[in-house]
């Protein structure tokens, strides 16, 4: 896996060898942030179940100013904190605006104050029905997301979710059974 684009494009992304991980695409990514396109420049982000840290890796790669990355997996957390050093390195920018914690996504509080522009979540697939609502419920709780705020949640193709109040903006991928897509959304 290499970063798909931006200052540090086709620097290696590491993936930690840990149960259950599916580390996102090249072109999956691709596909997401051709569709974000500038609105990433500059923009603050939570990279959540964040595994190898692709999603926010890509971010940093693209001109993101600050962002989170979380995962429970201490082995995780170690990988994105050497792949951060290296995308930041390629990009010839500081580490310091970015953050990696090793906590439940859940239980996470964020040290930053007010909302965020740009939400990766990649949840594992046999636990997304029960941890999306949460996830979406507590992004609202904790304040992390203003009527601005984009959150796009990796999902198996055939998969709905309709979290309360948020309304789906759209659909990136194949609606395949196991295929991975984005769904996009921001507050109702």
């Amino acid at each position: 896996m290499k970063i798909s684009g931006g200052a540090a494009k086709g620097i290696p992304i590491h993936v930690p060898k840990t149960d259950g991980l599916r580390p996102a695409s090249s072109s999956s990514r691709e596909r997401l942030f051709s569709s974000l396109g500038k609105r990433v420049e500059g923009a603050f982000f939570l990279d959540l179940f964040c595994g190898s840290g692709s999603y926010g890796l890509e971010a940093v790669s693209r001109g993101a100013e600050s962002g989170s990355f979380v995962d429970r997996d201490f082995r995780a957390t170690q990988c994105v904190r050497r792949n951060l050093a290296q995308v930041c390195k390629s990009a010839n920018r500081l580490d310091d605006n970015f953050e990696i914690v090793t906590c439940d996504v859940l239980k996470w509080k964020s040290r930053d104050v007010g909302p965020c522009d740009l939400v990766f979540a990649d949840p594992p697939y046999p636990l997304i029905q029960e941890i999306g609502s949460k996830l979406f419920a507590k992004l609202l709780i904790d304040e992390l997301v203003g009527d601005e705020t984009l959150v796009a949640l990796e999902l198996p193709g055939e998969v709905q979710l309709e979290p309360e109040g948020w309304r789906l903006e759209r659909r990136l991928g194949k609606a395949r059974k196991g295929s991975p897509s984005h769904a996009l959304y921001r507050i109702r």
